[in-house]
């Protein structure tokens, strides 16, 4: 004679095992996402990776090149400041990240002129969330407020 577990009692258990799958797994998951300018460790290695691929193009102070905001013969942009003083912080992460790991065609728009490459070869996803943390940890505090209310804006 075969017995059969009831199916309340079959999704109880699966619940219980999702739940515990899920708790070993998501610090993991959201520890190896996101750019936490306050995280030392992080801000460290962002300022290592910025220093050696970001710096020749975006200044070694996060000042970008000169005249940022004019268009170059080829039609794409000088490299802009990554300071309080550009554009960046009006960006979420996500969207900052993307464009890092797969340059301008992040963007989805043929038409965008950049002379921006991707990074994914280059860079892991850990490598360039440590970058916009560095970038994000240079700004004063009000500008992280600003850009932080851009992602609550955008993440939901």
């Amino acid at each position: 004679m075969k017995k059969f577990v009831s199916l309340p009692v079959t999704t109880v258990f699966a619940l219980c095992a999702l739940g515990l799958v899920g708790f070993v797994v998501y610090p993991h998951l959201k520890s190896s996402a996101g750019a936490d300018p306050f995280d030392s460790e992080q801000v460290e290695m962002g300022r290592k990776v910025y220093a050696t691929t970001c710096a020749s193009c975006h200044g070694v102070n996060l000042e970008g090149q000169p005249n940022w905001r004019t268009r170059l013969a080829t039609g794409g942009l000088p490299a802009p400041p990554h300071d309080e003083s550009g554009h960046t912080w009006h960006h979420p992460d996500e969207l900052l990240f993307r464009l890092t790991k797969l340059g301008p065609k992040a963007y989805n728009d043929p038409s965008i002129v950049s002379n921006m490459p991707a990074f994914g070869g280059q860079l892991s996803d850990e490598e360039i969330w440590a970058v916009l943390a560095y970038i994000k940890s240079r700004w004063p505090a009000e500008t992280r407020d600003r850009q932080a209310e851009v992602n609550r804006r955008t993440s939901g």
